[in-house]
């Protein structure tokens, strides 16, 4: 089972999902702005994600800017997506074991090996 972390008006998402559900894999969607990740379940994603812990944010976010935020700090960056969940990288597919930022979304591919 993979876990999608999912925001249906973003394109690269839907792609993600679309190549999930291509390939018949069992996926759960977490629309992760309407079921926020809480600090733990963050700290357990970055010990998971095949990238820096700095690659999660969405620095182009107003609310990221307005922090003025150290992304190079993995406890700031926590406590930004916790307080702002539109600052969180998208998609991201995690088996449990890896977790993999899909950009591109074929990128998410790589769980299926």
């Amino acid at each position: 089972m993979i876990t999608l972390l999912h925001n249906p008006r973003c394109s690269k998402s839907r792609q993600a999902l679309a190549l999930l559900e291509e390939r018949g894999v069992a996926v759960q969607v977490r629309r992760y702005l309407d079921d926020p990740l809480d600090g733990a379940e963050l700290r357990a994603l970055m010990a998971r994600v095949t990238a820096e812990p700095r690659e999660l944010v969405r620095t182009g976010e107003a609310e990221w800017k307005a922090l003025g935020a150290d992304r190079d700090d993995s406890e700031q960056v926590i406590e930004a997506i916790v307080a702002h969940p539109k600052i969180l990288q998208r998609p991201i597919a995690d088996d449990g074991q890896r977790a993999i930022i899909g950009r591109p979304p074929e990128d998410i591919l790589a769980l299926l090996d």
